[in-house]
């Protein structure tokens, strides 16, 4: 069968290809374009500090079919940046304070009620720390191209995490919610970043399985809870955007989160969710104890 092409078409194919071939020239190796990397979020984090945002988590219970389940609970939450405390120079954690929960003050069962197990973490690391230098070996990264996103070019890394084992073991929740669950341990992920072809920023990453992930239950959570003795991980989906924010006086571009869509679908009796954070009212400190919009 003989293949029709519009002009039009033809057209853009022709650019696309263009810009692809030109953009593969001049597109560095993978350990250049990481180096540059790191050093861009190594300087977000120095520069991220004196930012405060506003962060509006939605979750949304699934059931087997991956259909919605039950009520949207929001919670809103102010954050900033903090340096973080373990071993690793440079890391920041994200720090939480929440603001309302469904459109009210927070009350304080919200602290152990079951309602609360999927309100965001109070302190919790920022995501790209996996790509600052003292991380990159535990991955294994290559190019994958060029493309367009939002208007801009991008270059392509896709990652895998170098040990291939998982070996996550249920445990509570930390906070003391009631049913509610966490895993430990090393869970093999896979994934791809887009950066910034002219900042090496980046702008959007996507990690999720390698494939389904058998989570070992302690013998003391099966009797507590009546769980088998292992639960699977089928999904654990994760798409981060970083978008650039203008600030004035004095006058300064930094690339903060836009958003992060979340989907997790667990097997055998533990719950499966869809979260959506979306980031705003972004505010700078500066000297003199001024905050700037």
């Amino acid at each position: 069968m003989n293949a029709i092409v519009l002009p039009g078409a033809l057209t853009v194919a022709l650019a696309l290809a263009a810009m692809t071939a030109a953009g593969a020239q001049a597109q560095p190796d993978v350990e250049e374009l990481l180096v540059r990397v790191g050093e861009r979020v190594a300087e977000f984090y120095r520069r991220a500090k004196n930012v405060l945002y506003i962060e509006t988590s939605t979750v949304q219970r699934v059931d087997f079919s991956n259909w919605p389940e039950g009520f949207v609970r929001t919670v809103e939450s102010e954050l900033h940046f903090e340096a973080d405390n373990g071993q690793i120079p440079g890391e920041v954690a994200i720090v939480r304070k929440v603001r309302t929960v469904n459109g009210r003050a927070p009350r304080e069962k919200d602290n152990k009620d079951r309602s609360g197990c999927t309100d965001p973490n109070p302190l919790s690391p920022e995501p790209l720390a996996f790509l600052l230098s003292a991380h990159r070996s535990e991955y294994q990264f290559r190019t994958a191209g060029i493309t367009k996103d939002r208007n801009r070019t991008a270059l392509m890394i896709d990652f895998a995490s170098v040990d291939r084992r998982s070996n996550p073991e249920l445990i509570e929740d930390p906070s003391g919610h009631d049913d509610c669950f966490d895993w430990s341990g090393h869970i093999a992920s896979r994934g791809r970043i887009w950066v910034d072809a002219t900042s090496y920023d980046v702008v959007r990453v996507e990690r999720g399985l390698r494939g389904p992930v058998d989570v070992k239950v302690p013998a003391v959570i099966q009797r507590r809870h009546h769980l088998d003795s292992w639960v699977v991980l089928v999904r654990d989906d994760l798409t981060i955007r970083y978008k650039a924010v203008a600030f004035s006086d004095p006058d300064e571009v930094l690339l903060l989160p836009e958003s992060i869509d979340a989907f997790t679908v667990v097997r055998s009796g533990l719950e499966s969710t869809r979260r959506n954070q979306t980031f705003s009212d972004y505010k700078r400190f500066v000297t003199g104890g001024r905050i700037l919009q």
